[in-house]
């Protein structure tokens, strides 16, 4: 068992998700947060880039280049390819770190199968870890945001990624309800493409979906219409375009997907023993991960939940913050749903 007394220096924690990879090191906080992105040769199968630089590389590579997304809709989808990008980024801290044989926490997503957990173990042990744990999004996501998992209390976190929406009840140390769906940012990025597709006869890529849900997106009916040039290829002739949405047309575009995170918040808390959901009418459900912070996503759930809702700090790094905490505290350590020492 890891005591705080006893911290060591070569420390690392890191939240593998299907958007970003984001790395803390003991001492140092977050010294690492890129796209979970990697470019590999088609030949040889060696890694060219990793994070920012291969995604700048996405839809503008010879087909003697492969860029992948190796997570994808909370899973590891690739295994070869996500086993080469988190060796690369445990390669990159450790070389400019200074760490010889770190002690790894890395959260992973709680739907993740056996053999996803040891793809991430793999990779963890080949890039020179001595010790690793593995701890769910869920309950490291809690702990990130200072929600008492230690305690006989209930507390809810919401954790909407790029891939997934996970939502857990937690009490004394353990997870009581959880549901995790593949519906978050990736799946509103696609209902954008496919409704710009359907109604503008256009093609647009996933980064411009991204800055259209960032600028426009709401998850309630907007206070006031916005509109934004947007800027495609005709899905006929193939040539450049531009066309003018409005903020009303994509709020009924990510209504879908809104609701089925919604919906599954309410069905986490309709499993769960009515004292916490007592409890947690009292303190709030707390929000976290880049999905979260579309516009008044926090609105709509308090408002079809009846509960008080509230957003964590800094919502992309709570899981890191969450591996952190567990190297931290001794007791965070019975939280852990799944560990593993080599």
């Amino acid at each position: 068992m890891i005591h705080q007394s006893t911290r060591s220096p070569q420390e690392m924690g890191i939240d593998l998700g299907t958007t970003n990879t984001v790395v803390f090191v003991n001492g140092q906080g977050i010294v690492l947060q890129e796209p979970s992105v990697v470019a590999l040769d088609q030949e040889t199968g060696k890694i060219l880039s990793a994070g920012q630089e291969a995604k700048r590389m996405m839809g503008r590579t010879p087909d003697n280049i492969r860029v992948v997304r190796p997570v994808k809709g909370g899973a590891i989808t690739d295994f070869d390819p996500a086993q080469a990008m988190l060796q690369y980024f445990l390669r990159k801290v450790r070389d400019v770190h200074r760490l010889r044989h770190p002690r790894v926490v890395i959260g992973i997503p709680s739907r993740a199968t056996d053999v996803e957990v040891q793809a991430v173990k793999n990779a963890v042990k080949y890039g020179s870890a001595r010790e690793y744990l593995v701890v769910e999004n869920t309950m490291a996501a809690a702990i990130g945001s200072g929600l008492p998992v230690n305690a006989p209390v209930g507390s809810m976190i919401v954790d909407i990624g790029g891939g997934t929406s996970e939502m857990a009840v937690i009490s004394f140390e353990g997870i009581v309800a959880s549901q995790s769906i593949r519906v978050a940012g990736d799946e509103m990025n696609d209902a954008i493409i496919n409704h710009i597709k359907k109604t503008y006869r256009m093609m647009i890529g996933e980064s411009t979906a991204e800055e259209i849900k960032r600028t426009i997106g709401s998850a309630d009916p907007p206070d006031h219409e916005e509109t934004v040039d947007v800027r495609g290829c005709d899905a006929i002739t193939g040539l450049p375009k531009i066309s003018t949405v409005r903020s009303t047309e994509i709020h009924r575009a990510l209504w879908k997907s809104v609701h089925a995170i919604v919906d599954s918040i309410q069905t986490t808390l309709e499993k769960s023993p009515p004292e916490l959901v007592a409890d947690i009418m009292d303190r709030g459900i707390v929000l976290t991960g880049g999905g979260s912070l579309l516009r008044h996503f926090d609105r709509v759930v308090s408002g079809e939940i009846g509960m008080p809702v509230q957003y964590t700090e800094d919502p992309l790094l709570t899981v890191a913050r969450g591996t952190s905490a567990v190297l931290a505290h001794h007791h965070y350590l019975n939280a852990l749903r799944v560990h593993h020492h080599f």
